[in-house]
């Protein structure tokens, strides 16, 4: 492994760490598309046969790779396709949610081998450090010694700044003040030697939809994903941009405007907080929204309106998105019902409809596929995507 074990902390900080150039190209390459002889390989990234050879033997004696069936049926010998071996690399991914919090163990197709959750009054550094440590022990302790030598790292999702939530959720503001000044690796290289790379939990989720989703054919593209709080992400150039501070896809802070016509944040205007909140209002438990599996057919009469006003303002923000890079989709996804996932896409649609997009190409408006669980999961693909795949950004932000 290059001189050293797939969780070495040397390795993954830059293009230049774990993997060189091509080896992640053909990484990438059998992420996005699937198994595949060297031969098509070679014909799709432009390296010679030889090179693709010479690279596919050593990450199959590595363990990264594995033979797949034969293809038979052409002339000559039947060709042998190369895939990802899920016991290859795993990784750890953590979501730091407004009441709950999901840790769960990725494997490198993107399979989750097992997951541990739990919930809180409100996500405070002791509460959400101490279920780590414990869910660590957990999900690794009986683990084969050579698939746990195969973990790569900790991806930490989380909310930047949380110590502003208290403006939203009514926590005192002293409390959230505890999370200022926290360093995610000192406090998890307390009980654990494992590499840790955070992101923010949207983006997080933006890149879950684009290694996981259905949606492989597209490249370039903007993505909400509705929790508690509305937060989005980019994809550019086939790859999750994240921008010079990690911050890029703030899309729950787009401008928007209240009933008053004052101005608002999308974060205000289109976030399942705003139904929980109405769901308070009339003696109702929210907790059913979070319930798994997850069913609001009895919250019917509220969830309607709250998916017409969610839509309007998505439809308005999908556009002001467009007006500032030539997106050819937005992607919508969340915590919610896969029904109700799929009436607020289609509820997009209608409202972009009626949309002034003078000088504007309208973007598809999509569902994503990967659900509640996509925070955690795209956690847990941070330290496998940073040191095993290709960034086509990199650089990007430094120019």
């Amino acid at each position: 492994m290059d001189g050293g074990t797939i969780n070495d902390r040397s390795g993954g900080v830059n293009q230049r760490g774990v993997r060189d150039h091509n080896e992640r190209l053909l990484l990438s390459m059998l992420q996005r598309r699937g198994a595949m002889p060297g031969i098509d390989l070679a014909r799709k990234t432009g390296l010679s046969p030889q090179t693709v050879s010479v690279i596919l033997r050593k990450l199959e004696k590595d363990g990264i790779l594995k033979r797949g069936e034969p293809i038979r049926g052409k002339v000559g010998k039947p060709s042998i396709p190369m895939e990802l071996n899920p016991d290859g690399v795993l990784s750890l991914g953590l979501k730091i949610g407004r009441r709950s919090a999901t840790l769960l163990l990725l494997d490198f197709a993107g399979n989750v081998r097992a997951q541990v959750d739990t919930s809180y009054a409100y996500p405070l550094p002791d509460a959400v450090f101490s279920f780590l440590e414990q869910g660590l022990a957990t999900l690794t302790d009986d683990l084969d010694p050579d698939i746990h030598r195969r973990i790569c790292g900790i991806g930490i999702g989380t909310p930047f700044e949380l110590w502003k939530w208290h403006d939203l959720i009514g926590a005192p503001a002293e409390m959230f003040k505890s999370w200022k000044g926290i360093d995610f690796a000192k406090e998890v290289g307390k009980f654990s030697d494992l590499p840790v790379f955070v992101v923010n939990d949207a983006t997080a989720a933006c890149r879950a939809e684009h290694l996981y989703g259905d949606r492989k054919d597209l490249r370039d593209y903007a993505y909400f994903f509705i929790g508690s709080f509305v937060g989005g992400g980019v994809v550019l150039n086939d790859t999750v941009f994240e921008g010079n501070q990690g911050n890029a896809g703030a899309l729950g802070s787009m401008r928007s405007t209240g009933p008053l016509g004052e101005s608002r944040q999308l974060i205000d205007v289109a976030s399942i907080h705003l139904l929980e909140s109405r769901l308070i209002e009339a003696g109702l438990n929210p907790e059913i929204l979070w319930q798994t599996p997850q069913d609001w057919t009895s919250l019917a009469r509220y969830v309607e309106p709250w998916i017409g006003e969610t839509a309007q303002e998505l439809a308005k923000a999908s556009l002001s998105i467009c007006a500032v890079i030539d997106f050819e989709a937005i992607l919508i996804d969340g915590a919610f019902p896969e029904g109700v996932r799929n009436e607020l896409v289609e509820r997009v649609r209608r409202y972009l409809v009626n949309q002034d997009t003078r000088g504007l190409v309208a973007p598809q408006i999509e569902a994503g596929s990967i659900g509640g669980n996509a925070r955690a999961i795209g956690a847990a693909s941070s330290p496998i995507f940073t040191q095993f795949l290709l960034n086509t950004n990199a650089g990007l932000s430094a120019i």
